[in-house]
């Protein structure tokens, strides 16, 4: 099988598959520079409400392919963080399904999923000592963010591996299933997802991200009140009923300055 990253949209969510299953889904400089244009589309589509981030069989993945990495700082870093940037702002939930290991540039995208739910048995690390590379300062408070610095420093100094347990307890992970139960349990969780206000979910993750501009306020203020969720959301709760939310992004050329994006790049998944 030929590495890439595969992916298709069903039930308003869209399941990206990291697919090198010969070097234990390791990411290929290809498969870095995919990543980022394939979001931005799927980001773009008004079918996908969530996404769901896994590997190809029993390995989430180990992480680059070092063998096909240049040996200088430059060369080593410059293909996994726009990868990981452009997941972590992602405008919709993002969650990473993980199995067996989820090491180095692997769990440096688990990371960067807004949610983690791991099978029994899987492994995290955080390996830039085995290479001496220095991890990148945004990379790195994202972990500190998540498992606390303790757990940080144990995995950045040591280049350790971790249980799913002790991702666990830390906050690396968010819940750990039972063999043969993650997929049914992130099949169920995103339908808890596509059943509440896109709206919420969008505001929520840009103000989870940082300081929040208060023209960035503003606009989420306005769209609240203008699109009715808050009306539907409460009107169905009386009525005890599952609301009907229709809120969706408005049109690029319609938004806020500061939510258009670039243009889209070539296509190179598969």
């Amino acid at each position: 099988m030929e590495p890439c990253l595969h992916h298709d949209v069903a039930d308003g969510t869209a399941t990206v598959v990291i697919r090198n299953p010969a070097k234990r889904n390791a990411l290929t400089p290809g498969m870095w520079r995919a990543l980022p244009p394939l979001l931005e589309r799927l980001a773009a589509d008004p079918a996908v409400r969530a996404l769901v981030l896994t590997g190809e069989g029993d390995t989430f993945s180990t992480g680059a392919d070092i063998g096909s990495l240049g040996t200088t700082y430059e060369e080593s870093t410059a293909l996994a963080l726009p990868a990981e940037e452009a997941l972590a702002h992602f405008p919709k939930p993002t969650l990473a399904a993980v199995r067996g290991y989820c090491v180095g540039g692997g769990c440096q995208l688990a990371a960067a999923c807004d949610l983690r739910f791991a099978e029994e048995g899987a492994r995290f690390g955080v390996t830039p000592a085995r290479l001496g590379i220095v991890y990148a300062p945004s990379s790195t408070r994202r972990l500190v963010d998540l498992a606390g610095p303790a757990t940080a420093k144990y995995l950045l100094l040591s280049g350790e591996l971790i249980g799913a347990e002790r991702a666990l307890r830390t906050g690396l992970v968010d819940e750990v299933l039972p063999p043969g139960g993650l997929d049914g349990r992130v099949a169920e969780f995103t339908r808890v997802l596509l059943s509440r206000s896109a709206l919420t979910q969008a505001a929520a993750k840009e103000f989870t991200a940082g300081p929040v501009d208060p023209a960035r306020l503003e606009y989420w203020q306005e769209q609240a009140s203008d699109s009715g969720e808050t009306r539907e959301g409460i009107a169905a709760f009386l009525e005890r009923r599952a609301p009907r939310f229709g809120w969706t992004p408005p049109a690029r050329s319609d938004r806020h300055p500061a939510v258009a994006g670039p243009a889209v790049p070539a296509d190179h998944s598969r």
